[in-house]
């Protein structure tokens, strides 16, 4: 779902609850702790990091030869295999598998590629009843919203606002806002969708170009429900979540879940390889940019990503501007350098929505360099004229000024006469610094100043 905003402005509107805002941004901040935590305790972290990255590398240079191999072994274990080259294509192929079978409702487990590819709405559009099963998926379907996380998809959410939105829709308890109740209300209400839905749609966390299989990873139970209750499978992947190997699968689910939510492993990680008897699994392979982004050589790495959600929960932007700000299926700093690939002139805000502060990069599980490529995007998108005139104006400016000693102490000493004597020049609406600042007090001297004064009487002292 885009939105019209820019993220600076969505990002406003989402501060404008200071209790909330404070309150997601510790939420998050726990979920972080509790990686760390677990990441401590494992021997060897970095080295399952290195080893992660260094498999996905290979991957990467090799895509062709997994996917082909992929698709060999898949077709092999009697799996029906489809290519699509974009997101339309990916939604046209999912539905004419529903109109095969004379089916008009689906049954959808966490998929963040079929939120990429907007599926929910061209199938609903269709005609086609889907039902996301994921509790968290399900919430924000009800309330008419996209998800503002790729693993916690209600993050913004408060338990009371989960509870006033069952109680419009499910008809739970008005005020009853006790999560194991309002849990257990969204279980009953999925059990009859898990029984009578004939069609089944999960994600795909990894794909093992070895043995044609993959592998679904959930805390909820929900992906098996639906896939192993329904007569059609259909798993929709992007092709970067080949890996080449099972052996290699190891790496990835210890590094998964900790990088996630600090658990040693998700509860569930399902393997499909082969459909039961009457039964039929599709899987839907999409590029829909990814073959762009992995000619980028300063973006490919970002292909690299498993969908944790660590850099998000780290994020200091993220966390204090909520999910939606991102206006893209993933948001956070991982989104950020994904989403420019896709459209330029979209999303030229999500890569300036950053402090470069490099933890994103340090808890990546895959070691993508995303603080690096947030600051080459912006160098792209200022290149290629995608940034606004006055960003462009003020930071052509700001260079010459830094460019020139003299410029530089001239400006420095106007800017701080300004602050003392015509602060309103300074602290006013078209400032956005100060939006949400107090104005600094002005400084009696300057760094500059106060270091060529101790200079000189080091030097005096020096030669007496």
């Amino acid at each position: 779902m885009k939105s019209n905003l820019e993220h600076s402005e969505a990002a406003a509107v989402f501060n404008k609850d200071k209790q909330r805002v404070d309150w997601h941004d510790e939420t998050l901040w726990f979920v972080r702790e509790k990686r760390d935590k677990s990441a401590h305790q494992t021997p060897d972290w970095e080295l399952l990091r290195e080893t992660a990255s260094q498999i996905k590398n290979n991957v990467l240079s090799n895509i062709h030869n997994y996917l082909v191999e992929f698709e060999s072994n898949a077709l092999k274990n009697g799996i029906i295999v489809h290519w699509a080259a974009d997101g339309k294509e990916h939604n046209e192929i999912v539905h004419s598998i529903m109109e095969k079978h004379g089916v008009t409702q689906m049954v959808k487990s966490k998929s963040m590629l079929t939120e990429e590819c907007h599926l929910n709405e061209y199938l609903t559009e269709k005609g086609i009843d889907v039902i996301d099963s994921d509790l968290g998926e399900r919430i924000v379907q009800l309330r008419k919203e996209p998800p503002s996380h790729i693993v916690l998809p209600a993050i913004h959410l408060k338990k009371e606002d989960v509870s006033e939105t069952f109680h419009q829709h499910l008809g739970t308890e008005k005020g009853n806002n006790d999560p194991q109740y309002l849990t257990e209300a969204a279980r009953l209400d999925l059990r009859d969708t898990f029984l009578t839905r004939k069609v089944a749609l999960t994600g795909v966390n990894f794909a093992i170009a070895e043995t044609g299989e993959i592998v679904v990873c959930t805390n909820e139970g929900n992906a098996d429900m639906g896939a192993h209750l329904a007569d059609v499978h259909i798993a929709c992947m992007g092709f970067e979540k080949i890996i080449p190997q099972r052996k290699h699968l190891g790496v990835f689910l210890r590094l998964l879940a900790r990088s996630a939510t600090g658990q040693p492993i998700t509860t569930f990680s399902s393997h499909f390889k082969k459909p039961r008897d009457g039964k039929e699994i599709h899987i839907v392979i999409v590029d829909n940019g990814r073959t762009t982004q992995l000619g980028r050589e300063d973006f490919r790495n970002s292909l690299k990503c498993i969908r944790c959600g660590a850099c998000m929960n780290t994020c200091p932007v993220y966390r204090r501007s909520g999910g939606h700000s991102y206006h893209n299926a993933v948001a956070g700093p991982i989104g950020s350098i994904l989403a420019p690939n896709l459209d330029m002139a979209k999303n030229a805000d999500l890569p300036f929505a950053s402090t470069l502060c490099g933890s994103c990069t340090n808890v990546c599980p895959v070691k993508i360099d995303i603080h690096d490529q947030l600051y080459k995007w912006r160098q792209v998108l200022v290149k290629e004229g995608h940034t606004p005139t006055t960003k462009t104006v003020a930071m052509n400016t700001m260079a010459a000024v830094l460019a020139s000693p003299t410029v530089f102490n001239a400006a420095g000493k106007m800017g701080k006469f300004v602050m003392k004597n015509a602060p309103g020049l300074v602290n006013n609406s078209l400032n956005k610094w100060y939006d949400q600042r107090e104005m600094p007090e002005v400084p009696e001297e300057s760094f500059r100043d106060w270091y060529k004064k101790n200079s000189r009487e080091s030097k005096g002292k020096n030669n007496e």
